[in-house]
């Protein structure tokens, strides 16, 4: 197996978790990370090397493709990965907060998907794999603008496959549910209103209930997994929901109106 891979946003989680699924897969890997100088995980594979990225720097993507495209020849699948979330009332958040959001889970995506592009299309040949999340085709509350970036990587890559599909480059969508990562421990941003307890009581209970829908959480190895079989899938299928109750709820919500889907949520986290 010659193939190489590049995947953003390894140094926990889904990027880490898939570095291993390929590595050991015998796929060379292009692994990066804001910090690679504090990268331990990976130094047993000789077919993994760590690259410096933050994907909300332009010039730095860039520079990370033309290396990764020196060392190893040619990039065949690029992993979309790096990201995090902000929840919380939106009634408290600030233009910064929000600008942050998107320009990670957004522009910094499309900043690599272009990249990625320029690489892919002279060879006609490539797939570009955007992790996306159910929530960006359903949504749960306190989630807003996080769900506003995630509908917006949906219905970017969406468009996108029409122009790309001239070039022999394939676009899948990987959709977890809830996964037992960082993204509700340290990579959280969690805003709440300092000047007012209105929102207090919905937030309690919204908790308590995601609390429990998390203990029941499956681990990033299964959406790696995902990840893999996307990458080697010669077929035309897009979208891969993964992440025990995220494909059901997906589902689900195909079938349902507004106003079904919105009781459910309702009921579920006793926000009536």
């Amino acid at each position: 197996m010659n193939n190489t891979v590049l995947i953003t946003g390894c140094s926990s989680g889904i990027g880490k978790a898939a570095v291993l699924e390929f590595a050991r897969k015998g796929w060379k890997v292009a692994a990066t990370v804001r910090q690679p100088e504090k990268e331990q995980s990976f130094a047993t594979f000789s077919n993994v090397k760590l690259y410096a990225l933050d994907v909300t720097a332009a010039d730095q993507v860039e520079d990370v493709f033309k290396q990764v495209n020196s060392d190893f020849g040619a990039i065949d699948v690029v992993v979309n990965n790096a990201g995090y979330g902000v929840d919380g009332a939106f009634e408290a958040m600030d233009d910064e907060t929000i600008r942050k959001q998107f320009d990670t889970n957004v522009f910094g995506l499309m900043r690599v998907t272009r990249a990625a592009i320029k690489m892919m299309r002279p060879r006609k040949a490539g797939t570009i794999i955007q992790i996306s999340s159910m929530g960006g085709k359903i949504t749960f509350p306190l989630y807003s603008i996080y769900h506003a970036t995630k509908f917006a990587v949906e219905g970017f890559t969406e468009s996108l496959q029409y122009e790309l599909s001239l070039f022999n480059i394939k676009l899948r969508l990987v959709e977890p549910g809830p996964i037992v990562t960082d993204f509700y421990g340290r990579s959280r941003k969690f805003i709440a209103p300092p000047e007012t307890s209105d929102y207090d009581g919905f937030i309690e209970k919204f908790n308590l209930a995601d609390g429990k829908v998390l203990k029941n959480a499956e681990g990033p190895e299964v959406v790696a997994q995902t990840i893999f079989q996307a990458a080697n899938d010669a077929g035309s299928r897009m979208r891969y929901p993964v992440g025990r109750p995220g494909p059901f709820l997906l589902f689900v919500r195909k079938l349902i109106s507004d106003r079904i889907y919105f009781w459910m949520i309702r009921k579920a986290y006793r926000l009536s």
